[in-house]
C-alpha cells in the first residue's frame, strides 16, 4: 500500500467524506492521489447521525435524501403558529448512513483513493518541512506513517478555543411511529416554544415529519450544560403526550448529540502543511448548531482550487460580520436580556423565510442584516454589542455527552450532528 499521497485527510465524518467526495470528481485538470483515514469499526467511529440544511431542489444529494419540506413552521410559547413558505428552497433531511452510500459510489471509480482503517495518533508538519504526516495505527497494532503534501484534519479537538460566551446545543430525540395519522409530511416544525424553558438559553421541541404516522421528534436546550438521561426522557414524554398529544406511539430508534456553541476563533491551519475542516475548523455556526451547509462549500472550494492547480486558500466558514452577530447573540441569550423563544419567534414572523434562512446560513448581505437587526430588542443587544470588548476569553473543555443507558429494545443508539 502505498504511503505518500497528494491529500491525506484525517476522519471520514461528514467533512472527511465530503472533501473526499469532492477531489474525486471526474475530469479533474490535475489528477490527485487521496488516503482517507478512517478509525476501525469502535468507539472513535462515529455511529449513524442525521444532517439537516437548506438548499434549492435538485441538489447533489437529493436521490438519497431521507425527507425534505416547503414550508418551515414555528409556535410561539402560547401557541401562535407561524409558517415560512420556501417557494424556492427546500429544508432537507439527509441521514449519513445513505450519504455514504452515495459517496461510496463515486470512490468505487477514483483509481487514486486509497482508504484506510486506522486510528491517527498524531498529525503535524512533515519535519523535512515539505508537506504533513500521520502517524496511524491499524486494528492489529501495525504502525503507519502516511504522508500528504496537504494535510486536512477533521478529529474534534479536546479544548474549545477560548472564549467570551459558550452555550451547548445538546438535545435527544425519538423517531416515533403513531397509530394515528398526526403528522403533516409537508411542513417541518423548526422550534417549538411550548416547552419548560430553562433558567439559562432556551429550549424547544423540533418535529421532522416522515409521513403521516412516522416522523423524527426533538427535545432541544441551548444552555450551559447537558441533562442527563432521564432529564431528556421526561422532556420528550412531556413533548410527545402532553404538548404534541400524538397519542399511542412506538419509539422506533433514538438520537443524541451535543454541539459547542461559541464565539471562540477556531484555528484553520494546524501547522504549515495541515488544515482543520468540519466543526474543529469552525464549520458549525455559533448561533444555530447547522454545520452540513458550511461543509459542502468548504470542500469545493478546496476542491475547486487543488483539481485546478491553483494555490490553497481555504475560506473561512463564516464571514466577520457573521461572527460578530453570533457572538452577540450568544451573550444576550447567556445573560438572559433577551428571551430566546420570543427572539427566534419574532423574526419567523417578521421575516421571509428565505430571507432569514440565508442570514441563517451567513449568506445575506450587509443591507438584509440591518434590516433583520431592527427585528430584534434593539436596547439589550446594543448594550450586548458594547459589553463584548471587554469581557475576557476563557478555555474549557470540549463537553462530552453524558453516558446514557442503554436504550430500550428497537431504538439504537444514534448520535446526530445538524
Amino acid at each position: 500500500m502505498p504511503t505518500d499521497f497528494d491529500v491525506v485527510i484525517v476522519g471520514a465524518g461528514a467533512a472527511g467524506m465530503s472533501l473526499a467526495y469532492h477531489l474525486c470528481a471526474p475530469d479533474s485538470d490535475v489528477p490527485l492521489s487521496v488516503a482517507l483515514v478512517d478509525a476501525p469499526p469502535g468507539p472513535l467511529r462515529a455511529p449513524p447521525r442525521t444532517w439537516c440544511f437548506w438548499e434549492p431542489p435538485g441538489g447533489p444529494y437529493d436521490p438519497v435524501l431521507a425527507a425534505s419540506w416547503p414550508r418551515l413552521r414555528v409556535r410561539a410559547a402560547d401557541g401562535a403558529s407561524t409558517v415560512a413558505q420556501l417557494p424556492r428552497l427546500r429544508y432537507k433531511m439527509l441521514r449519513s448512513d445513505a450519504f455514504e452510500a452515495l459517496v461510496e459510489q463515486r470512490f468505487s471509480r477514483a483509481p487514486d483513493l486509497c482508504r484506510m482503517e486506522a486510528t491517527a495518533s498524531s498529525v503535524r508538519d512533515d519535519p523535512s518541512g515539505v508537506g504533513g504526516e500521520v502517524l496511524t495505527r491499524t486494528a492489529c497494532g501495525e504502525r503507519i506513517l502516511v504522508r500528504g503534501r496537504l494535510v486536512f484534519d477533521s478529529r474534534p479537538s479536546h479544548r474549545l478555543p477560548p472564549a467570551r460566551t459558550t452555550l451547548l446545543q445538546h438535545f435527544t430525540g425519538w423517531f416515533v411511529r403513531t397509530e394515528r395519522p398526526v403528522f403533516d409530511p409537508g411542513t417541518a416544525d423548526l422550534m417549538d416554544f411550548r416547552t419548560p424553558q430553562p433558567a439559562r438559553g432556551l429550549s424547544f421541541g423540533y418535529v421532522l415529519p416522515l409521513d403521516p404516522h412516522t416522523a423524527l421528534v426533538e427535545y432541544t436546550e441551548f444552555s450551559p450544560a447537558p441533562l442527563d438521561t432521564d432529564g431528556y426522557r421526561r422532556a420528550l414524554r412531556h413533548y410527545t403526550h402532553d404538548v404534541l398529544r400524538l397519542g399511542p406511539l412506538q419509539v422506533t430508534a433514538q438520537e443524541h448529540g451535543v454541539i459547542p456553541m461559541t464565539d471562540g476563533r477556531f484555528p484553520h491551519k494546524a501547522g504549515r502543511s495541515v488544515y482543520r475542516i468540519g466543526t474543529a475548523g469552525g464549520a458549525t455556526r455559533p448561533s444555530t448548531g447547522y454545520t452540513f451547509a458550511a461543509v459542502q462549500r468548504q470542500s469545493r472550494a478546496v476542491a475547486d482550487q487543488l483539481r485546478s492547480g491553483r494555490p490553497l486558500r481555504v475560506p473561512a466558514p463564516y464571514g466577520r460580520r457573521a461572527r460578530l452577530m453570533d457572538a452577540v447573540l450568544l451573550r444576550a441569550l447567556d445573560s438572559g436580556r433577551v428571551d430566546g423563544a420570543d427572539f427566534f419567534h419574532r423574526l419567523f414572523r417578521h421575516i421571509p423565510g428565505e430571507r432569514l434562512l440565508s442570514f441563517m446560513d451567513g449568506r445575506s448581505q450587509l443591507h438584509e442584516d440591518l434590516l433583520i437587526g431592527l427585528r430584534t430588542p434593539m436596547v439589550p443587544m446594543l448594550r450586548t454589542v458594547f459589553e463584548l470588548p471587554f469581557r475576557t476569553r476563557r478555555a474549557r473543555p470540549a463537553a462530552p455527552f453524558p453516558p446514557h443507558r442503554p436504550p430500550p429494545k428497537g431504538a439504537p443508539h444514534d448520535p446526530v450532528a445538524r
